[in-house]
C-alpha cells in the first residue's frame, strides 16, 4: 500500500524531523508538546502509518516516557507545595508539572520520528545524502553498506546457536537442569554462552566487513573524482509541502504555548 510519504525523499524526512523536534527542545511546557503530539497522531494515517501500527512501532518510546517522567517527578527542581521527600528526591508542584511536560515531550518528539522514518530504504537514503546534501560519496556508500549488513546480525546469531547445538557445545537440557539445582550456576552458563557467541559474532562481522571493504575498493567505490549514480535522488513540491507542514506544526505549538502563557524556556 503506497502513501503520500512514499514519494518523499528520505533527506526531506530527516529535515522534517529536525523542524518538528528542534523548537520543542527550547521549551518545557505541556501545551506546546501536546499540540505537536496531537498533530502528529492525527496526521499519522495520512503519512501511511495507521494508529494501531504506530502503537506497535512506538512501544520503546511509550515505555521510555513514564520512566523519564518518574525521574523528573523525583529529582526535578522543587518548587511549590511539597507532597513527599526522601533523601535527594522531592515531589513538589513544579516537579510534577515538569514530569508531565517531559513525558508528553518525549512522545511529541519520538512519534514523528517513527512516522517519518518508516519504510526508509538505506540505499535511497544514501542517494539523498550524496546527491541532495552533497556529502562525501565514500563516506555515504560505506555507511549504507554497513547499515545493509546490520540486518544479517540476527540471522548470524541464529546460525551460531544452531551450530553450537549441532556440535553439542550448548546442551540446553543440561543448562536447564543446572538452573533448577543452582540459580547461580544456570545464570553463569547462560552468560558464558552469550559471551562466547557475541565474540564469535564480532569476529564474523570484522571478517565480513574486511571482505566487503576489499570488494568495494576493487570495484572502484573509493576512486577519486566525480561519481555517477544509478538512481537520481531529487526533491520536488511534495518535499516542500512536508517541510512546510512540519514547520507549521512546530511554530503553531510554540505560538499556542506563548498565547496560553505556559511557554517556558528550557532551564528557566
Amino acid at each position: 500500500m503506497t502513501s503520500f510519504m512514499d514519494a518523499i525523499n528520505p533527506v526531506t524526512r530527516i529535515g522534517a524531523v529536525l523542524l518538528l523536534a528542534t523548537p520543542l527542545l527550547v521549551s518545557v511546557d505541556v501545551v506546546s508538546a501536546a499540540v505537536a503530539l496531537t498533530a502528529s497522531i492525527l496526521l499519522a494515517p495520512l503519512a501511511g502509518m495507521p494508529w494501531l501500527q504506530l502503537i506497535r512501532r512506538s512501544w520503546p518510546i511509550l515505555a521510555a516516557a513514564p520512566i523519564s517522567g518518574l525521574s523528573m517527578a523525583l529529582y526535578g527542581r522543587p518548587e511549590g507545595t511539597e507532597y513527599a521527600s526522601f533523601l535527594f528526591a522531592h515531589i513538589t508542584d513544579n516537579s510534577l508539572q515538569l514530569a508531565l511536560a517531559i513525558m508528553v515531550r518525549v512522545l511529541a518528539i519520538g512519534l514523528p520520528v517513527v512516522v517519518l522514518t518508516a519504510r526508509v530504504d538505506p540505499t535511497d537514503f544514501g542517494d539523498g545524502l550524496a546527491q541532495v546534501l552533497r556529502l562525501p560519496a565514500r563516506f555515504v556508500i560505506g555507511a549504507v553498506a554497513g547499515v545493509r549488513l546490520l540486518g544479517l546480525f540476527r540471522r548470524d546469531w541464529a546460525s551460531l546457536g544452531r551450530a553450537r547445538r549441532a556440535r553439542g557445545v550448548a546442551d540446553t537440557s543440561r543448562i536447564r537442569h543446572a538452573a533448577t539445582m543452582s540459580f547461580g550456576l544456570g545464570d553463569t552458563g547462560r552468560l558464558r554462552r552469550w559471551t562466547t557467541m557475541a565474540f564469535a559474532l564480532l569476529v564474523l562481522a570484522i571478517r565480513r566487513g574486511t571482505k566487503l571493504a576489499t570488494a568495494m575498493e576493487a570495484r572502484g567505490f573509493g576512486a577519486p573524482g566525480l561519481r555517477t549514480w544509478g538512481r537520481a535522488s531529487t526533491v520536488g513540491w511534495r518535499d516542500a509541502v512536508v517541510l512546510m507542514i512540519a514547520a507549521f506544526i512546530s511554530t503553531a505549538a510554540i505560538a499556542v504555548a506563548v498565547y496560553a502563557g505556559t511557554f517556558r524556556f528550557l532551564g528557566a
